[in-house]
């Protein structure tokens, strides 16, 4: 006796699912694990992680970076990685002797890592400054400040992307 199957359109739909269904998984839990993970991005979108060591190292001077002073306020998830918001405000004070020259904030997964660049006087009276970056995936924002006295302050926070911000 011979059986006869027939396949059908949703019957190929419903295993196709289920075929993708573990990698799809596979793959949102590797990112809540680990959201500033490898990137897969090639071509014009991928990380120049060689241009972001380039431009800490310049900005800091070979100086170490301290942690304390440095207050970055970024949201854990950018639900529009076109337009995240990003705080930065130093939390040391500002003298006539000593205030902040310069703020930078890079993203480390970006193609080009630095997003912005502020820079302050003295007559400022304080030195912190509310900015809109673009992120082409998740990965961790860098702040950095370089006081008149030469200190170097350092903030990071990783942020997860929850769509391609930069291929859009």
């Amino acid at each position: 006796m011979t059986t006869t199957h027939h396949l059908t359109r949703r019957h190929w739909v419903a295993g196709t699912a289920a075929l993708a269904l573990p990698s799809a998984v596979l793959a949102q839990a590797t990112q809540a694990i680990n959201p500033v993970a490898k990137s897969a991005l090639v071509g014009p979108l991928a990380p120049n992680p060689a241009e972001f060591k380039k431009t800490m190292e310049q900005f800091s001077g070979g100086k170490p970076a301290q942690a304390d002073g440095l207050l970055l306020d970024v949201p854990v998830l950018a639900d529009n990685p076109s337009a995240v918001p990003v705080k930065v405000k130093v939390t040391l004070p500002i003298t006539e002797q000593d205030w902040c020259e310069e703020i930078i904030v890079l993203a480390e997964l970006n193609p080009s890592p630095l997003t912005c660049r502020l820079q302050f006087t003295a007559a400022a009276g304080t030195a912190e400054a509310a900015v809109r970056i673009r992120l082409s995936q998740s990965q961790n924002i860098h702040a950095l400040a370089r006081m008149k006295s030469g200190k170097v302050l350092q903030a990071k926070q990783a942020v997860t992307v929850a769509a391609s911000g930069c291929g859009m």
